[in-house]
């Protein structure tokens, strides 16, 4: 099973958010977690909460009777996309302004766990008499 944490108009360039997405694509959440908390660059921040809220969202899917402790949870994949651009004007010399983008992105994160659950039939089938 998967769960899916959006991070929506972070205020830094993709560029920069996904030198460390790189970093942590593939890994197992508690690795990632590791790296990310020792990781030098304010993108890591921003990804640490948003990993931490998948994880969160993940056990709530398996409607809060099991940590994500107990599973092998990976990052299935981690997207990091242009968001909308704020423009402003620098003034220049000789009466002229330069044009100066403040970038920002979108970021969705998805994990999944490795080893498969064990679905509760009772729950989850009605049994036809």
């Amino acid at each position: 099973m998967e769960a899916v944490a959006k991070l929506r108009n972070c205020p830094m360039s993709a560029r920069k958010m996904r030198l460390v997405a790189d970093v942590v694509r593939g890994q197992r959440v508690d690795d990632a977690l590791n790296t990310l908390r020792y990781t030098k660059k304010e993108a890591a921040g921003w990804l640490e909460k948003v990993l931490l809220s998948a994880i969160s969202n993940w056990e709530y899917k398996q409607n809060m009777t099991t940590s994500a402790d107990d599973h092998d949870l990976i990052i299935k994949s981690i997207m990091v996309d242009e968001a909308g651009m704020l423009k402003r004007f620098r003034p220049a010399p000789h009466g002229r302004a330069h044009r100066i983008r403040k970038r920002s992105n979108h970021v969705t994160l998805v994990v999944e766990n490795r080893i498969p659950l064990e679905i509760d039939e009772d729950v989850y089938f009605d049994e036809e008499e």
